[in-house]
């Protein structure tokens, strides 16, 4: 329905008109919430998952597979550089562990929210937590058994 900014006498009248633009129409509206609740299906945040990665590799390795098929069942993207990057750079060499740190960095800036698992803080944890506080991002504790813990 086409309304007009004339009044019937052909005058501007745009109050009218303005009050009509204002009434939603339910089609459209229900078509808006369908949108939105597509897109928040879809959506899924990037969460930067922290845990030991030196000392027993093998079984930190293994914990750190366990927490992203987690924060995957919790509907989000995991990023755990510490198992990415190892696979091509060596963690007992100084240079390439700072890059590997440093890369790590960066990506956590691109993540929502950090995840720090288990008990035992990391040197490269704690810069990783440090780098997070610093920005403001939200940071979320869970133990080994990926039951959120309160910290502090």
């Amino acid at each position: 329905m086409k309304i007009s900014k004339f009044n019937h006498e052909g005058y501007y009248d745009p109050t009218p008109y303005l009050a009509f633009q204002n009434i939603p129409d339910p089609a459209e509206e229900a078509w808006k919430e369908k949108q939105r609740r597509d897109r928040l299906a879809k959506y899924r945040p990037m969460v930067y998952i922290c845990s030991p990665y030196a000392g027993d590799v093998e079984a930190n390795v293994a914990k750190a597979r366990r927490y992203c098929r987690f924060a995957v069942e919790k509907r989000c993207i995991p990023i755990a550089t510490h198992l990415f990057f190892p696979q091509f750079l060596n963690d007992n060499d100084p240079q390439q562990r700072d890059l590997g740190l440093y890369m790590a960095n960066v990506l956590l800036t691109k993540c929502s929210e950090v995840w720090v698992f288990g008990k035992r803080i990391s040197s490269g944890m704690a810069a990783e937590i440090c780098k997070a506080e610093t920005r403001g991002m939200p940071i979320r504790y869970f133990t080994e058994e990926m039951e959120e813990a309160r910290h502090g």
